[in-house]
């Protein structure tokens, strides 16, 4: 019985997401340095940068009426698609993760930020924060 018990434990670790689920109300506390860039929610608008509503799932580089970088553009035509993981690597450093973005912000150092971030975004997205299937 112990060794099903063990069994089941380790299973459910293997299949827990690869990032630590964030705390929303914190990550809105964290979207203060992102907000003079970016809106989110009801009538969010493109700023300096893309709006970030249903974010997970996107295709990088795809908000209309948004005059992206040509990387960014070429990172989604490559493949690119905002995830959990995909955004946790661009948010703690973007100019390396996406090489020639113009974003300018040089990135979050505390991944408890960055999971914090990931859940208040999430509360602006339709689709679950989560890889596409392929």
């Amino acid at each position: 019985m112990r060794i099903l018990a063990l069994g089941l434990v380790m299973s459910a670790l293997l299949a827990a997401p690869a990032f630590a689920q964030g705390d929303a109300a914190a990550g809105a506390a964290v979207f203060k340095k992102c907000q003079s860039c970016h809106a989110v929610g009801e009538g969010a608008k493109n700023k300096v940068g893309p709006e970030l509503n249903d974010l997970f799932g996107r295709v990088a580089g795809s908000v209309p009426d948004f005059k992206y970088s040509q990387a960014m553009i070429d990172a989604g035509a490559g493949g690119l698609t905002w995830t959990p993981e995909t955004l946790h690597e661009f948010l703690t450093k973007p100019k390396d993760f996406v090489k020639g973005t113009k974003m300018s912000f040089p990135g979050l150092k505390d991944p408890a930020d960055v999971d914090n971030l990931v859940a208040y975004l999430e509360t602006f997205s339709t689709a679950p924060a989560e890889a596409p299937a392929q």
